[in-house]
């Protein structure tokens, strides 16, 4: 890639600080871009050495909010979850990042989009279906699947040597051989020493939840409010605090949840280019929601409605992890969640307590529960004697199926 303008995904790092200072020796104009979506760093510091390295200009995009309104919260309205246990932490981020970038290549007159995930992972497909997607002119350079760039660096000694011979500061350390990613939704800790799936990890690994073993020994109560399935309101009687406010209300449950160890996953996964990968995660908010989500869906879903959402969720799962996040079919399964979604009103009661997201009880203004007409002890406006002709409607085929059955063992025996 030689004398263009790029607007580079830029976090400060090594991989990208390299592929900043490659590009611009190459003749290009780089702006370096950098989303905030939640991660602890200093963006300041960020923009600096960006700067220093030779971006022509930074831009410090602070996409907290969005990335909890826009993609968070639809999630949990879908109750989407990767191969029944991921909640898609990184997936959710990565569309936000590549529709920034896009509205920033446009305002910069840029025609090149570049990045710096691999070629074996996730991150790579996620980014470049959403340029497309977002902008079907767009040119995107992806340095590591660059022939060039890939002879001039066949690991992480070759970039450590070119940064230090073109002055630009490493953080070099053994306290962590493995790698991260933060966001709101969850941090991700997965290859180096991780890339062994017996090994278990040291209670080190876990940087933003307090591990189950060392959690308080007090249960921590909390009040969850929901409308159309999207959570309004977070109650925490112990402090008597209340959010209401989207991004506040999730950072007061990472909050609760990093506290009292809700959150920790350690899985082998299925990246989408047909790798299994190693990871492990830490999402306290989102494991919280997503049980009180669920939960008040029980009260006031209805049965069929929910069977049908059911058959939708590991679809739409699917899509937002392998980066089809702006697609026709995500706008169609968008639309039915949403649908799905118009009557979940109500409040979840939970306890957290040692890594534990515990239901304690629900109520909702939508509720087709009918205590009357469950009760064991009323009789309410059920008769119970209609039972019997239900009962034997139902049981009309299986009784046809086992005289086919009993049938053919009794000709199988004769036959012997």
């Amino acid at each position: 890639m030689k004398n263009g303008k790029i607007i580079l995904a830029y976090s400060g790092g090594l991989d990208t600080s390299i592929i900043l200072k490659w590009l611009i020796d190459r003749g290009n104009e780089v702006i370096a871009y950098v989303a905030n979506v939640g991660q602890e760093d200093d963006f300041e510091a960020c923009r600096e050495k960006a700067l220093n390295i030779g971006a022509s200009d930074v831009v410090i995009d602070d996409v907290r909010e969005p990335l909890v309104r826009e993609f968070i919260f639809p999630a949990i309205q879908a109750n989407a979850i990767y191969e029944s246990r991921y909640l898609l932490g990184t997936a959710l981020a990565r569309p936000l990042i590549a529709k920034r970038m896009i509205e920033t290549a446009k305002k910069f007159n840029a025609g090149v989009v570049s990045h710096g995930a691999t070629g074996k992972g996730n991150d790579q497909v996620r980014f470049e279906l959403s340029f497309y997607a977002l902008n079907p002119e767009i040119k995107i350079y992806a340095p590591w699947k660059d022939n060039i760039f890939l002879q001039e660096f066949k690991g992480r000694s070759d970039l450590i040597r070119y940064a230090e011979n073109s002055g630009i500061p490493v953080k070099a350390t053994i306290d962590k051989p493995y790698s991260e990613d933060d966001n709101l939704m969850h941090i991700s800790h997965e290859a180096g020493i991780l890339e062994d799936p017996a090994l278990k990890p040291d209670i080190s690994v876990y940087s933003k939840i307090t591990h189950p073993f060392k959690a308080p020994d007090k249960p921590d109560p909390i009040e969850i409010s929901f409308k159309d399935g999207i959570p309004i309101e977070l109650y925490h009687p112990e402090s008597g605090r209340t959010e209401t406010e989207p991004l506040k209300l999730f950072l007061m449950l990472n909050e609760l949840g990093c506290k009292n160890g809700i959150g920790i996953l350690d899985m082998v996964e299925n990246r989408y280019v047909g790798i299994k990968s190693r990871g492990i995660y830490e999402t306290p908010g989102g494991e919280i929601l997503y049980h009180a989500h669920r939960d008040i869906e029980g009260i006031a879903m209805d049965r069929e409605v929910m069977r049908l959402r059911n058959m939708l969720t590991p679809k739409f799962a699917e899509l937002v992890y392998y980066g089809f996040w702006f697609s026709p079919e995500m706008d169609f399964l968008m639309a039915a969640i949403r649908k799905s979604q118009e009557l979940i009103d109500g409040k979840v009661y939970l306890t957290l307590y040692k890594g534990n997201v515990l239901i304690d009880g629900r109520e909702s203004p939508s509720s087709l529960y009918d205590q009357d007409l469950s009760s064991m002890d009323i009789e309410g406006g059920f008769d119970q004697t209609d039972s019997k002709g239900f009962i034997k409607i139902n049981a009309v085929r299986l009784m046809a199926h086992h005289a086919i059955v009993s049938k053919h063992k009794k000709n199988h025996i004769y036959s012997l």
